[in-house]
């Protein structure tokens, strides 16, 4: 059986409860190559240390703030040379967008169950390719990587289950429906009204090749991702591109439209004022100071600059799909 890696952050709030466990699966199990970090800042050094051992995958058992971490220093810092491994991420966070996307779900030790079964066998025939976003902000010498950004009233909306759903520390189901309510609240009374949560600042958005629009927008998202939360799909939005952008308008009926396609399942196939599908290679973010949610970390723009997102060539994950 081949060698797994296990890059574990105890500081991430779901491994409060769970590192223990962690560590006791890993003793029974003699293949699994296990570092923990004291702070994402040791990342670097503990990639490097994988490395030497060379696994035949790399899984990441941290929240997204660690995900997005350890992609990034992967892609620059380039510890395993030409030949990464595949990366597996453990369902082990809030809302788990990228283990999702990559089949895994549930029990983060069923996940891992999976990737040791995988590694018995031919580890490429369960091998997926996902760009990253690299988004620039005019405050860094170089690009953050991530895979999934909320923006404008989503962004509002985020914040606030973060600040006032999250800390109540309810299981993530409870907190998924209080938030699911916060939106129907914003869905109700539109994103314009100052009583909504989606209430936004206007901004720019230009998608390179399809055009720019303007405005004050209740949700706006980005990302390489194929598959979000409820089993949504990200859209197969017009034009060629490795950015997939979903924009829609405060306006009740733009609203309303796109939450009845989306639990109907036909949210790529709509077509309705209000609603924007695009895809692209450079999107570009203008506002007085727009700033966006990238895996679980705010990015805001430095003063009379954009945001500008960009794909990076194909990384490899692992899939734990049957």
């Amino acid at each position: 059986m081949s060698l797994v890696a296990l890059l574990s952050n105890p500081l991430s709030t779901g491994n409060k409860d769970l590192l223990p466990k962690v560590r006791d699966y890993v003793a029974s199990h003699g293949n699994i190559f296990h570092v923990e970090l004291h702070d994402v800042g040791e990342i670097p050094a503990a990639l490097q240390m994988i490395a030497r051992a060379k696994p035949a995958v790399l899984v990441i058992n941290g929240g997204d703030g660690t995900v997005q971490a350890t992609l990034t220093e992967l892609y620059y810092g380039r510890p395993f040379g030409d030949n990464p491994p595949p990366v597996a991420v453990l369902p082990n966070g809030k809302t788990n967008l990228i283990a999702n996307d990559l089949g895994a779900n549930g029990d983060p030790f069923k996940a891992m169950d999976r990737i040791l079964d995988i590694a018995r066998g031919d580890v490429d025939r369960h091998v997926v390719t996902r760009p990253l976003i690299a988004l620039s902000d005019g405050r860094r010498n170089k690009p953050v990587l991530g895979m999934f950004l909320g923006a404008a009233g989503l962004l509002n909306a985020l914040m606030f289950c973060r600040n006032k759903i999250y800390p109540l520390g309810l299981p993530n189901a409870v907190s998924h429906v209080l938030a699911t309510i916060a939106v129907l609240f914003g869905m109700v009374i539109g994103g314009q009204s100052r009583l909504s949560p989606f209430r936004a600042e206007p901004m720019r958005i230009t998608v390179r090749g399809a055009g720019a629009i303007e405005g004050r927008f209740f949700v706006l998202l980005v990302t390489t991702l194929e598959r979000l939360l409820l089993g949504v799909r990200s859209s197969a939005s017009p034009g060629a591109g490795a950015l997939s952008m979903t924009c829609i308008e405060p306006r009740r009926r733009s609203i309303w439209r796109a939450a009845i396609a989306l639990l109907t399942g036909r949210f790529n196939e709509l077509s309705a004022p209000g609603v924007h599908l695009r895809r692209g290679d450079e999107i570009r973010i203008e506002g007085r100071q727009p700033a966006v949610l990238m895996d679980g970390e705010i990015f805001q723009a430095a003063p009379g600059r954009p945001i500008l997102l960009t794909p990076t060539a194909p990384q490899s994950f692992l899939s734990l799909a049957m």
